[in-house]
């Protein structure tokens, strides 16, 4: 991990203005940018082709603050309102300064993302849900609508996703049909890419400026020199064990939401040199349940208790059963609460969870997932009692969501059904710069997407990582690009 120096390379096999290790959402915003800046962009890939996890993902960019995208479909909001949702949503130790500039610069990057060829569906989709049902181009994504958000800001739907064709999620979906228009942007104005080169080391001058890097291709080693910079985008630490049981040690063992090449990397060779990490204890958690299911019923925890609204964001409640219930979650629901939530479903088969146990009653129901006596049948008690008023004064579920739960009752067994993804990384100023311990940039470095601590610390919304990645991957691709 420690850098090589550049009286060490005699010889450069390549050599490019600004070199960038990643070709996902933030390495191929900063290309796009340091090519229009003037700069000659090299792009070095691990995989085989461009895309990541970017273009495996469901797709959302959020976005907001009065987008062309939200005023076509009747929705007002402000950069105020979408900052104000953020550093509240995004958990503690979010950076201000950092979503002050991504809310007040979001409706420029949506139209820098439209003209990169980025298509988005008018059309926005207002039921619960992972993502939309077809290629429906706005909808809530990060529980703005629900306690406690919408009595902190005024919601407005943010989840930006660009128009699909032949949707198959997780194979080309909302995020193939983000990354290939801009990795056409990026191949029009001249971005070179490089396949099956991985990144093996930081090249410095004697100052300590990043000059270049070592990388690994088809077993050969290969010196690249770069002019002005280098942006790491090579995402997050997901796929490294040894990372994960130091930093995130609740997500070792789970199935990672990302791809095997966020080995974090990029991570470790800056760190190297000094460089500082933010949040790396954080994680992004996905519930793997449609959340047309969860708002209809009650989510307990292993003493039969509620403890989160269930109209909120679903990867809210993942991140609250993980880190605050110890994993031990069941949804109860019951008959009419399955029947009617399996009629209106788009969701994949594999979201539609069947009830592990039915029961006549809640006392039976308890026995039978072994919940403590008493505790189950309390909690629906008090639950049934306010809904019947259309109140929930204990967690604050929405109105339309409250119905009584009569029996029989079914329960879903939540316990295993989470996965997620690292959202801790290295500190990086407004620009990408990557930042040492001491707070001074490190000269030419420069980080983007999930290899940095972006606007996300104990908190998460859909959209925020293809969101931050591409907004500051495109902020650092102009930086670096203006170096001399």
């Amino acid at each position: 991990m420690r850098p090589y120096a550049a009286t060490e390379i005699d010889t450069w096999d390549l050599t490019a203005d600004v070199v960038i290790a990643g070709y996902g959402v933030a390495g191929a915003s900063a290309a796009v940018e340091a090519a229009r800046t003037g700069a000659e962009v090299l792009v070095l890939e691990r995989a085989g082709g461009w895309g990541g996890a970017a273009a495996l993902a469901g797709g959302f960019v959020y976005l907001g603050g009065g987008t062309g995208l939200q005023r076509a479909c009747g929705f007002d909001d402000t950069p105020e309102a979408m900052a104000a949702f953020l550093v509240a949503a995004m958990g503690p130790g979010a950076d201000p300064e950092k979503i002050t500039a991504y809310s007040e610069g979001s409706v420029a990057h949506f139209d820098w993302l439209v003209g990169c060829g980025v298509p988005f569906r008018p059309v926005f989709y207002g039921e619960p849900a992972w993502e939309p049902a077809a290629d429906e181009g706005l909808m809530y994504s990060g529980g703005e609508n629900a306690h406690p958000f919408d009595e902190i800001a005024a919601p407005a739907p943010r989840g930006h996703l660009p128009r699909m064709e032949n949707k198959r999620t997780g194979e080309r979906g909302g995020g193939y049909m983000l990354m290939k228009p801009l990795v056409e942007t990026a191949g029009r104005l001249g971005v070179k890419a490089r396949y099956g080169v991985r990144l093996d080391g930081l090249v410095t001058e004697r100052d300590g400026t990043v000059c270049g890097v070592v990388a690994r291709g088809f077993g050969e080693r290969v010196t690249v020199r770069a002019r002005r910079g280098v942006v790491l985008a090579t995402g997050s630490f997901t796929y490294n064990e040894a990372m994960l049981a130091a930093h995130a040690p609740l997500l070792v063992g789970r199935p990672g939401s990302a791809v095997e090449e966020h080995d974090g990397v990029g991570v470790r060779l800056a760190q190297a040199l000094g460089a500082g990490v933010a949040h790396m204890d954080a994680c992004e958690v996905a519930l793997h349940m449609d959340p047309q299911y969860l708002i209809r019923g009650i989510v307990v925890n292993g003493r039969g208790q509620r403890f989160i609204n269930e109209d909120t964001y679903p990867g809210r409640i993942g991140q609250a059963a993980l880190f605050q219930q110890a994993n031990q979650t069941f949804l109860v629901l019951d008959e009419e609460g399955f029947e009617e939530a399996r009629r209106v479903s788009a969701a994949p088969e594999v979201l539609q969870l069947r009830p592990a146990w039915v029961c006549g009653t809640a006392t039976e129901l308890a026995a039978e997932t072994g919940l403590p006596p008493g505790a189950l049948e309390a909690t629906l008690d008090v639950y049934n009692r306010h809904a019947e008023q259309g109140r929930d004064p204990l967690l604050r579920k929405a109105a339309r969501w409250l119905r009584p739960l009569r029996g029989p009752l079914g329960a879903v067994d939540l316990r295993g059904m989470t996965s997620g993804f690292a959202l801790g990384g290295l500190t990086t100023g407004l620009d990408g710069e990557v930042l040492h311990v001491d707070g001074e940039p490190i000269p030419g470095l420069y980080a983007a997407g999930r290899a940095t601590a972006g606007i996300a610390a104990w908190g998460y919304a859909s959209g925020a990582s293809l969101g931050d990645g591409s907004f500051f991957g495109r902020r650092a691709g102009h930086a670096v690009a203006l170096r001399r």
